[in-house]
């Protein structure tokens, strides 16, 4: 349920924090355009209108206008409309243009973020340049104040959102809160009445005629108290509330596949193991080795006779890497997602035949995940590996 509500979270997130990036970007874009156009009209009348020198044209414009000769030298400043600014300092101003120019036609209004100005080459041999300060001034105060706008609002976009999900997954918790009370009600309300018939199954063994049917209630009872138990631990699973402490993964791993080797021997599985020592995590003991028994469990029913199951534990850089591989009937990939869902059954019939109700893997992705973990399954070649990959 937390992952639903971080998923709800982050889309919501990160679509109105796109909606308010691109309007800002556009009022930017806007603003941008507008100081653009404004210096190509400045740099347009200068060209057009033949006026007095010393007469701006534009109040607000800082524009120089010079006159220079084939060797790139200025040789007359005929208009400038700042007298702030020393002719020597306008010659030498417009001296690096011509240097840089490869071209003496045509227009450059530059970036207006970055260059300082814009020019444009006049016929005949005249150069008019427009100081870009003012435009970059307004420019950047824009872009400063749509910086603290979008800071102030993903503010107000993160409380909103945070409070939009919590309403949106309140019916969602609630309805699987209801769920799970009726899974663990219902296992409970099942184990007495599994507990009575199997004690009256056992009683009534002894006497030798009633032991073909008596043989039949006890095998379902045994079947419904794995269902009972399987249901239980998934709501445990579920409510995510156990206590997680620093473990020897690589004893807990070690010991539970000890406990399997008798069931291998009588079966004539091959069990090969590759256990690398020391291997310290932060965990949950008993649901490790729940999952470990669960992996092992199942390699040992699917996998062919005389068959084989391998088992190795390894450190891989920052994670910790568990995988348990049999030999067998391949699983097709259109079902291999599928087969750590609750209740799903690949082979109905050989699933009744080996009292399975498909919870085990299903507890195991649960076991996993609590563990902020991945579970994933491959095969290939008439070989199977269930691999978990913990942090």
């Amino acid at each position: 349920m937390g992952k639903l509500k971080k998923k709800i979270f982050w889309v919501m997130f990160a679509i109105l924090t796109i909606f308010l990036v691109s309007v800002l970007c556009i009022f930017n874009f806007q603003d941008y355009n507008h100081e653009k156009v404004e210096i190509e009209n400045k740099l347009s009348r200068m060209e057009n209108d033949r006026q007095a020198p010393g007469m701006p044209v534009f109040m607000d414009a800082v524009v120089y206008t010079v006159k220079y000769n084939t060797s790139n030298k200025v040789t007359e400043v005929i208009n400038h409309t700042d007298n702030n600014v020393s002719e020597e300092k306008i010659i030498q101003i417009a001296e690096n243009i011509l240097e840089s120019s490869n071209t003496k036609q045509g227009r450059r209004i530059g970036n207006l973020y970055l260059d300082q100005y814009s020019y444009a080459f006049q016929a005949p041999n005249t150069l008019t340049i427009v100081d870009n300060t003012s435009a970059k001034a307004k420019l950047e105060s824009l872009l400063k104040t749509s910086i603290l706008i979008f800071v102030l609002i993903e503010i107000i976009i993160i409380i909103l959102t945070v409070e939009i999900t919590r309403w949106i997954i309140k019916p969602v918790i609630e309805s699987f809160n209801r769920q799970k009370q009726f899974v663990a009600d219902a296992s409970h309300e099942l184990k007495t009445p599994i507990a009575v018939i199997m004690a009256n199954a056992e009683a009534l063994e002894k006497e030798p005629e009633e032991k073909k049917w008596l043989n039949n209630i006890k095998s379902e009872a045994d079947r419904m108290n794995e269902l009972v138990t399987s249901l239980l631990d998934l709501a445990k699973l579920e409510e995510g509330k156990e206590v997680q402490q620093e473990e020897n993964l690589s004893k807990i791993v070690e010991m539970s596949v000890l406990t399997f080797e008798s069931l291998m021997y009588e079966n004539k599985i091959e069990l090969e193991y590759d256990i690398q020592k020391d291997i310290n995590i932060k965990c949950n003991s008993s649901q490790i080795k729940q999952l470990v028994a669960i992996l092992i469990d199942n390699a040992i029913k699917h996998s062919e006779t005389n068959g084989k199951i391998s088992i190795a534990l390894k450190k891989q850089k920052n994670d910790t890497v568990l995988t348990v591989s049999n030999r067998g009937k391949e699983i097709p990939k259109e079902i291999r997602e599928k087969i750590f869902e609750r209740f799903y059954r690949a082979d109905e019939s050989r699933n009744r035949d080996t009292n399975r109700y498909g919870l085990g893997l299903a507890i195991a992705k649960n076991i996993v995940e609590n563990h902020n973990g991945k579970i994933s399954v491959e095969s290939e070649k008439g070989i199977t590996t269930f691999k978990v990959v913990l942090k």
